[in-house]
């Protein structure tokens, strides 16, 4: 059921140049399958924006990582694995991706913000209010999952939200998925919560973080702080079918894949560390396309 009322949203794509074709496919789907105007923010290295902006339209914008930090966190040339910062040791890309998320949820005008991985493409008409019911907002929550190895993420959600405990017994929820929705007011609390406790700004904390997971993080705020007021809903429904193996898949294995997709799921990820390019798999994604839409990635 679509509601008349709802959050403004938008589309949040952090990408690399190495994963260009991969985003060029997911801003082709998004503009060939949402069924109603979306703003799509792709967020790049400045070095690398000539390559993107060839990507900007009226509804995908190309923001830089840079002009979401501040001037204290910096890349110095022909360095590419870290970012410089004059009031932390130096930050992991990876690290330093969870932040820019961070920045632009709380930053951007529209209510909610869906993060979508550049190695994510639309395979179905999509509209954002399928993220909405009755005025409630999705949260991607799995309830029950074990694995030790998320033990040092929920350990420091727990950590920077000032929360007792560590969150690593079992049964616990897990929100680290895709297509994940976020409500710009919970983000803002949330980075209040957190600069509330550790008597620092919100960066300058989490960029210090030896580990960090941004959706757990997230999840956990609205769990354990906000709980019946988030205006969040549970679900898990599978959205997006996934391949997430580091190894890359031979022609059958890919035809495959597609052939196991599913009614329900509106995209597809193939991890880009599985290394495949995307030509050899856009002709799957027509094939799941609607009638007369071609996505194409040349």
């Amino acid at each position: 059921m679509r509601f008349s009322v709802q959050p403004t949203m938008a589309l949040a794509t952090p990408s690399y140049g190495p994963d260009y074709d991969r985003c060029k496919l997911l801003v082709n789907s998004v503009q060939a399958l949402s069924q109603s105007p979306v703003r799509h923010y792709v967020i790049v290295d400045q070095r690398e924006y000539r390559l993107f902006r060839s990507l900007a339209s009226p509804t995908t914008e190309i923001l830089t990582v840079e002009s979401l930090l501040p001037p204290w966190i910096f890349r110095l040339p022909l360095v590419g694995k870290a970012w410089f910062s004059l009031k932390t040791p130096p930050i992991r890309n990876w690290v330093l991706q969870q932040l820019v998320k961070i920045a632009l949820a709380k930053s951007i005008p529209e209510a909610a913000t869906v993060f979508v991985d550049s190695d994510v493409a639309f395979i179905r008409p999509f509209d954002l209010t399928q993220f909405v019911r009755q005025g409630k907002t999705r949260l991607f929550r799995v309830p029950a999952y074990e694995n030790p190895d998320f033990d040092p993420l929920y350990r420091a959600a727990y950590q920077f939200l000032g929360l007792s405990g560590d969150g690593c017994g079992w049964p616990r929820p897990n929100y680290i998925g895709n297509l994940i929705t976020w409500r710009r007011d919970h983000t803002i609390a949330m980075c209040d919560r957190i600069e509330q406790v550790s008597g620092r700004p919100w960066l300058e904390t989490l960029a210090g973080a030896k580990t960090l997971s941004e959706y757990i993080l997230y999840g956990v705020f609205v769990d354990h702080l906000l709980k019946e007021s988030s205006g969040h809903y549970y679900d898990w429904a599978p959205l997006c079918n996934e391949y997430w193996l580091p190894q890359p898949l031979d022609d059958r294995q890919l035809a495959d894949f597609f052939a196991a997709t599913q009614p329900e799921n509106i995209a597809i990820m193939i991890s880009a560390k599985a290394g495949i390019a995307p030509s050899r798999y856009a002709h799957h994604l027509d094939g799941l396309q609607p009638p007369a839409v071609a996505l194409g990635c040349g």
